[in-house]
């Protein structure tokens, strides 16, 4: 692993005051307002930490003349030059020393060029303490047990894909009883959808009283749902305080994708789960703050990040209800000058006005993945393991 990290790192890990105070916030949904001042303090202060600490992040600064000083609005924040998601496909870019990373995720399945992303415990702390929060603001933290069907990667020593940490996580909110991973492990890295074996455990499960959560990428639950169908297996009903928690996205997948309601009817029709026990979420390695579903099925800006939705030719912010680029700001992390990220994810950026759930901040919606072929994500690799037809 290259290391583009300076020597003054050695002796000072401890994150900027600013951005502790500001990423020890618990409060999931506040007011923009309520934390703006907060926000750019912490943001200033985190530019200066990868600024003095990793030497390619100071010449990035140089070549676009930021002085960091004066980054004392929200705007000049904005204007920072946003790191690609893509860049972190072919370069390793370190703040702090080596033996600080804790953790070490890719963002790809089982082809594609993969982002390499480094954690530190600060980072990775804090960010897995800011989806507690959100998925306890959303109800979904029980002390009762819960079967899990994970559509997602099956894990084996020396998987680090992204997507299937975060599902491992997602388990803490409800103890597991059992758990069926619906891609397969064969060995050396290969993995294979296991329909029947999905069909068999739910059908299972629907007979006993213990709660299922079914957690992971939605192509494989819309296509175990089509499998129950074609089966003639009739609706099944399980057990109350079941969840859906869908992450990933279609992306690679999106000729068989079918429009959120119908999928969220279908679940509730052949699963008993009903609508506001239907959650989605957003995230990736390059940015890993939580986005959790609201009520109205709506990806909220949390307390520790702001969205922008960037024009795809200049990268400037857009207005409310305009598509471009998915791009955040947070200072949460420490390890790698990903503070400013702009995705190859489009979207449209909304006030939080027009969700009528009552969270006080603006929402956006997923269109869908730019790029070529070449650009897969995980869900992208994964959907290759759906049979076709």
């Amino acid at each position: 692993m290259r290391v583009d990290c300076t020597a003054s790192a050695q002796s000072e890990l401890a994150a900027p005051p600013s951005v502790q105070q500001f990423c020890e916030i618990t409060t999931p949904y506040l007011p923009e307002t309520d934390s703006e001042a907060a926000f750019i303090t912490a943001m200033r202060d985190i530019t200066r930490w990868h600024q003095q600490r990793s030497p390619w992040y100071a010449r990035l600064l140089a070549q676009h003349q930021v002085d960091v000083d004066a980054l004392t609005t929200l705007e000049s924040l904005i204007a920072l030059p946003p790191v690609h998601a893509n860049f972190f496909k072919q370069h390793e870019i370190l703040s702090v020393p080596e033996d600080a990373i804790t953790l070490h995720l890719t963002s790809s399945g089982t082809t594609g060029q993969k982002s390499q992303m480094f954690f530190d415990a600060f980072t990775i702390g804090h960010g897995r303490r800011m989806a507690d929060d959100c998925m306890q603001a959303r109800g979904m933290v029980s002390s009762a047990p819960a079967h899990y069907l994970v559509n997602a990667y099956e894990p084996y020593d020396g998987l680090r894909v992204g997507t299937s940490n975060t599902n491992q996580y997602l388990m803490r909110y409800a103890p597991a009883a059992e758990v069926f991973w619906t891609l397969r492990a064969l060995g050396q890295g290969q993995h294979e959808f296991d329909a029947f074996g999905a069909v068999a455990r739910l059908q299972r499960w629907a007979e006993g009283s213990t709660p299922v959560r079914i957690i992971g990428f939605p192509a494989f639950l819309h296509f175990t749902l089509q499998r129950l169908e074609k089966m003639g297996i009739a609706p099944l009903q399980l057990a109350p305080g079941s969840a859906v928690i869908l992450g990933g996205g279609w992306k690679g997948h999106a000729d068989q994708a079918i429009a959120k309601e119908a999928m969220h009817a279908s679940i509730t029709r052949q699963l008993g789960i009903a609508s506001e026990r239907i959650v989605e979420t957003f995230g990736s390695v390059e940015h890993s703050i939580p986005y959790t579903s609201c009520s109205h099925h709506h990806l909220h800006q949390p307390t520790w990040s702001r969205v922008l939705v960037r024009d795809v030719a200049t990268l400037r912010p857009l207005a409310h209800g305009q598509a471009g680029f998915l791009s955040f700001l947070s200072p949460y992390i420490t390890s790698v000058p990903a503070h400013s990220v702009v995705m190859g994810d489009l979207g449209v950026l909304h006030a939080a006005s027009s969700c009528a759930c009552g969270t006080p901040t603006p929402w956006f919606e997923i269109l869908g993945r730019a790029g070529t072929s070449s650009n897969k994500s995980c869900a992208a690799a994964a959907a290759e393991l759906l049979p076709s037809g």
